[in-house]
């Protein structure tokens, strides 16, 4: 059994900690310096920071926000969200962060993934999913961009495992449905993209109570990331990291 990452996501709206459900009905939750200093004295393994806004509203990351957050973290430090282009990733990274995470710009276009990787390495690169289930495909899942948004008609499986012959280390597909919801991650998604992919993937949309961490990390998935839960304090970092290695992890 490998030992599951504990990740807590920082959604960000203007500057602030954002939490939604479903990608909408957003509620404040704080500010991303003081989030994120407490969740590396909590005992965070990684920490993922998703400006949600940011390519729907066609702009970029908000780099000051990145850098502030990136001082006060002393875990590795994950930046996504109006992304576009090797060069504004590069700024990212100049700010702060370890990695950076593409997912729309990524989407529609693809060499967009060896061109992060060619300028700045494998490790500085995470792809995300949104998905979405939909029965007509064959995976029973489809993609998603533009914040979830837009539907692409293309089955989140396949370019999953197109996104991992690129090289990507890790895949972060989010359940549309989940998202906010605290009803459980979506198992048969993690599942099958473990199965097809090399790279990490990464549990994100759903996490309400612990078993649901260790449901997704059953299914496959190694690193485990959440929001809500750990935002208005529903789960202790330290107490799921005692839960999961009680139950094999």
């Amino acid at each position: 059994m490998t030992k599951p990452i504990i990740m807590p996501c920082l959604d960000m709206q203007n500057g602030r900690v954002v939490k939604g459900v479903h990608f909408v009905d957003i509620a404040d939750a704080g500010d991303p310096v003081a989030c994120a200093q407490a969740y590396c004295k909590a005992g965070a393994d990684e920490l993922a920071m998703l400006d949600i806004t940011a390519t729907v509203e066609n702009r970029g990351t908000l780099l000051e926000v990145v850098k502030r957050t990136s001082e006060a973290c002393t875990v590795p430090f994950t930046v996504g969200g109006g992304i576009h282009d090797v060069k504004s990733a590069g700024e990212v990274l100049r700010a702060g962060a370890n990695k950076v995470s593409v997912s729309s710009a990524a989407f529609r276009n693809p060499e967009l993934i060896p061109g992060i990787i060619k300028e700045f390495g494998v490790d500085a690169l995470t792809v995300a999913i949104d998905v979405d289930v939909n029965p007509a495909l064959p995976s029973g899942y489809e993609v998603y961009i533009d914040g979830g948004r837009t539907a692409t008609g293309a089955d989140a499986v396949e370019w999953a495992k197109r996104v991992d012959g690129y090289g990507v280390k890790v895949i972060l597909p989010t359940s549309k449905a989940g998202d906010g919801a605290r009803t459980g991650y979506d198992l048969p998604v993690i599942k099958a993209m473990a199965q097809a992919c090399n790279a990490k993937i990464v549990a994100s949309g759903g996490a309400g109570k612990m078993e649901h961490f260790l449901e997704a990390a059953q299914a496959g998935a190694e690193i485990l990331l959440a929001a809500s839960v750990f935002h208005f304090h529903m789960v202790d970092i330290g107490e799921l990291k005692a839960y999961l290695a009680q139950n094999g992890f």
